[in-house]
């Protein structure tokens, strides 16, 4: 009779805390955060928190199973459900894959200030000092394509936000896709399932290590007019500064960067204020007559990809918005930002512009006299080291995903051992990637070309055509006529402003590269 009591208490127990655990669970999905499995729970071990933040395109969605019917028990085992793409539960075999996107959902949300000032800092960033020189061959013209791509660039970060949303069956608009890549893999689907995803992450690539090759270009540009006495040529100060960046093929994670990178933003709006500050003091000898209402029909297209360059932020605005507290406050946070970046880079360009009119550099720091130049320039080139990092860890994650982690479609085999070490071709690709970045910036030294280049090859894809393309393609049924013209008009602009530049841009660097060929 004991033993059969005891038995009954047991299994009362064992229902209960399953139910507990039911109803635990299902109150954590709703609060955001997601239940793991034992080999899920295995596999998170195996992952770097910061290593996480860069797999955008696999994000997971939270699916709560309906309850059962009135009367009956609740379900006792998975209630939620991972789901990728909104294709159905994830399978054990991919919680590896996926242990990064899982264990990263119970992280605090960032604010709509904290969330601003990550796109001020993509968009306010060192290639600031170009648009002087965009001034140079567009004049007035300049000035407002800067305000004209601020406006168009925050217009598209919006309609992008807009196509990871849809309308579920009972009319609420909810987020079904996390990431850029989705975006374009639903709009290529059912045909072309990955054909989007994989134009998205090429010009992702492109765009990255071309911004590896610019800080690399930057800083030989900066310490050779810094230092113009001593015995050393940009092309050696270029392979000086690579030979600091060889330990970022070594890299596994950014925690050894990261702490800098607060002091390197905080820095770079110092310098600017000193240019400012440097440019005001002699507002008496400003060449107005010098800015002009006609342009440089050969140097202007290059102009339009300076400008748009430094705009760039769309790539990873979805997974900024994702990780709001409220993203309701999105639209917001993109208004104050753009307006802010508008009125500020107008006004740096502007007056550097007026200060030294037709002798404006490529680098605007170039031009300050060599008391203060040197000081700054260096501050700029540590900035440009430490910022080298992030970008090139980005596009090696992203070779390496496509190349060597893509499961059965993946082209080598995984660069990672079982113990997690990196294997000889993983460290080779990572080396090379490097050495790649030093050819382009000694044979290719020309900011302004390479910058304008990106701009209008990549820049204007990620932030003008493929997001004005993608919302006519998924919520055109939805559109009023003002927002299809608006999209129509932005990809018309966008693709002539994106040929012509690029044209214009390759052949300066053909010709560029010739001569330093020759050399």
């Amino acid at each position: 009779m004991a033993t059969l009591l005891r038995s009954k208490l047991s299994n009362v127990a064992t229902s209960v805390s399953h139910k507990s655990q039911a109803k635990m669970s299902g109150m954590f999905a709703r609060m955001g955060f997601q239940a793991a499995t034992d080999e899920e729970a295995v596999g998170f071990a195996h992952c770097d928190d910061l290593d996480m933040e860069h797999r955008q395109g696999l994000q997971m969605d939270i699916l709560k199973s309906e309850g059962s019917e009135e009367g009956g028990e609740p379900p006792l085992e998975g209630d939620i459900h991972y789901q990728r793409d909104g294709t159905g539960p994830l399978p054990p075999s991919a919680s590896k894959d996926a242990c990064s996107e899982l264990s990263g959902q119970g992280k605090p949300k960032i604010t709509a200030w904290e969330a601003g000032w990550n796109v001020t800092n993509a968009i306010q960033g060192m290639f600031v000092l170009g648009l002087p020189y965009a001034i140079l061959h567009g004049g007035y013209l300049g000035l407002f394509l800067i305000i004209f791509a601020a406006v168009v660039c925050c217009y598209t970060g919006k309609i992008l936000i807009a196509c990871l949303y849809e309308e579920n069956e009972d009319g609420e608009i909810v987020r079904v896709r996390d990431s850029y890549v989705d975006i374009a893999n639903a709009c290529c689907a059912p045909r072309f399932p990955t054909l989007g995803g994989r134009i998205v992450n090429v010009a992702q690539i492109i765009e990255l290590v071309m911004t590896c090759i610019l800080y690399v270009v930057v800083s030989g540009n900066l310490m050779y007019n810094s230092f113009p006495n001593l015995p050393v040529s940009q092309k050696s100060w270029s392979i000086i500064a690579t030979a600091v960046l060889l330990p970022c093929a070594f890299l596994k994670n950014l925690k050894a960067v990261s702490k800098f990178s607060l002091l390197c933003t905080l820095a770079h709006f110092v310098i600017n204020i000193l240019v400012i500050a440097y440019c005001l003091s002699r507002a008496r000898d400003w060449a107005w007559e010098k800015v002009k209402f006609y342009i440089d029909v050969k140097k202007f297209p290059i102009s339009i990809g300076i400008i748009v360059f430094s705009y760039t932020s769309q790539i990873f605005l979805p997974s900024l918005e994702g990780n709001m507290q409220n993203p309701k406050e999105f639209h917001c946070m993109m208004n104050w930002t753009h307006i802010a970046a508008c009125i500020l880079k107008g006004l740096f360009a502007l007056v550097a512009y007026l200060t030294w009119a037709d002798e404006t550099k490529e680098v605007i720091t170039d031009n300050l006299p060599s008391t203060i130049r040197a000081v700054v320039n260096i501050f700029l080139v540590a900035k440009a080291l430490l910022s080298y990092p992030l970008p090139f860890f980005a596009a090696v994650e992203v070779l390496e995903r496509s190349l060597f982690q893509d499961g059965n479609r993946a082209f080598f085999p995984n660069c990672y051992g079982g113990d997690g070490r990196l294997k000889s071709w993983g460290l080779t690709l990572r080396c090379a990637l490097v050495v790649f970045t030093l050819l382009m910036a000694i044979y290719v030294p020309h900011f302004a070309l390479l910058m304008g280049l990106t701009g209008s090859l990549t820049g204007a894809g990620l932030c003008f055509l493929l997001p004005s393309l993608f919302h006519l393609k998924l919520l055109w049924r939805k559109l009023l006529w003002h927002h299809v013209f608006f999209d129509v008009a932005i990809f018309v602009i966008g693709g002539i402003c994106s040929v012509s530049g690029f044209i214009h841009s390759l052949e300066g660097l053909i010709e560029a590269f010739r001569t330093n060929a020759e050399d």
